[in-house]
């Protein structure tokens, strides 16, 4: 390799950890419905890439309450991702919560139809049909060769190694309808996205 080389690639190495670098000014909050399952899971990222500009909240809370705390927050962080579920008891709150962010251009959702399991199942196949909860748990069961622990802390590292199969069958998945309706559109889920946001710091740290 030549001298003018070496020169480009320290060169090129520089101008990527400047990038990088201001990446880290980007602070992300990440707002989960569920007090374990969801903020487990993207623990599982933050820790394994040392995510310290990124903070994840396991609020117990419907998503009326999610987002409220969302909009009180948004002046504190580049991003606000609000995790939740569509759930059949709470359809109205759900509905509400897009309506109540969409004015903030720094907040975002990553919801799924029906249950956040629906994105660990994308990372082993593709799934459009609507199925129950239990029938989720049920297929991960036999896809993980292990009775699947809906707390579990591992989850993560479990099926990171597919995660690129995942984001790839989720797309497809939201591509596959006409429009984007969360409440109707059964199965679909926008947790990629919130996926996709973090892999950008993969290096940063």
């Amino acid at each position: 390799m030549g001298t003018d080389d070496l020169f480009k690639k320290a060169r090129e190495k520089r101008e990527a950890r400047k990038s990088l670098n201001k990446k880290i000014l980007d602070n992300i909050l990440i707002l989960c419905e569920g007090e374990k399952t969801e903020p487990n899971y993207f623990n599982g990222i933050k820790c394994k890439y040392r995510m310290s500009n990124v903070e994840i909240k396991g609020l117990g809370a419907n998503t009326d309450t999610i987002t409220k705390i969302a909009i009180k927050e948004h002046r504190n962080f580049s991003q606000i991702w609000c995790v939740f579920d569509r759930d059949s008891f709470d359809a109205h709150n759900f509905n509400r919560a897009f309506q109540m962010i969409k004015k903030y251009k720094n907040i975002h959702t990553a919801y799924s139809n029906e249950a956040f399991e629906l994105w660990y199942l994308l990372h082993f196949n593709y799934y459009n049909t609507g199925i129950t909860r239990e029938a989720y748990c049920k297929k991960l069961d036999k896809l993980l060769g292990k009775k699947y622990k809906k707390n579990s802390t591992e989850i993560y590292s479990l099926i990171c190694d597919k995660e690129n199969v995942a984001i790839k069958n989720a797309k497809r998945l939201f591509d596959s309808y006409p429009n984007e309706n969360p409440e109707k559109n059964n199965p679909s889920t926008t947790v990629y996205k919130l996926v996709e946001e973090l892999n950008k710091y993969k290096d940063t740290f």
